[in-house]
C-alpha cells in the first residue's frame, strides 16, 4: 500500500507534530518530551510495537501506532491499535480505512492473529468508521485500563 509506510527514526520530526495534534484533540495531558520518549523506541525497532505513517512519506497526514502482545484466546500474537490519527483537513477521503485495511493485511501475513482497538462508545461516527474496517464490539466486553 503506497499510503502506509513503516516509520523510522528519521521520520520523528514529521511524526511528532501529528502526535501532538492527536493528543491535543483527545485532551491527553502529555508533554512534547513524553510524546517523543514514547514514540522514539518504536521507531528504533522495539519489539513491542511499531508506527506507520499515513499518506505520502515526505508529508504524512496521519499515523497509526500498534502495540504487540500475546493472546492465548486467539492462539498467538495479537496487536492493539494504540493510536490512529488523520488530520481533520483530509478526513473522509478513505485514507484511515485504507491504512487500517492495509495494516490488517500486513499484520495477518506477519502472523498476527487478531487486531484490537479502543473506540468511544458514544461516538457513532467513529464506531461506523471502525465497523467498515471489520472491527466489532464484543458483546459483554469492555476494554478496561489501570494506570500504573
Amino acid at each position: 500500500m503506497r499510503s502506509l509506510h513503516l516509520a523510522a527514526p528519521e521520520d520523528l520530526p514529521k511524526l511528532l507534530p501529528l502526535v501532538a495534534a492527536f493528543h491535543d484533540h483527545q485532551g491527553f495531558n502529555t508533554t512534547p518530551e513524553h510524546q517523543r520518549d514514547a514514540i522514539l523506541p518504536l521507531l528504533e525497532g522495539s519489539p513491542h510495537g511499531a508506527v506507520w505513517l499515513i499518506g505520502p512519506r515526505r508529508a504524512p497526514v496521519g499515523y497509526v501506532v500498534v502495540s504487540f502482545g500475546w493472546s492465548v484466546e486467539y492462539g498467538g500474537m495479537d496487536a492493539i491499535v494504540d493510536e490512529l490519527f488523520v488530520r481533520s483537513a483530509v478526513r473522509k477521503r478513505g485514507m484511515g480505512s485504507d491504512a487500517l485495511n492495509g495494516l490488517s493485511k500486513a499484520l495477518k501475513e506477519g502472523g498476527i492473529r487478531a487486531l484490537h482497538l479502543e473506540a468511544d462508545q458514544n461516538d457513532d461516527t467513529l464506531k461506523r468508521f471502525y465497523q467498515r474496517s471489520k472491527f466489532f464490539t464484543r458483546e459483554g466486553y469492555a476494554y478496561m485500563s489501570r494506570e500504573l
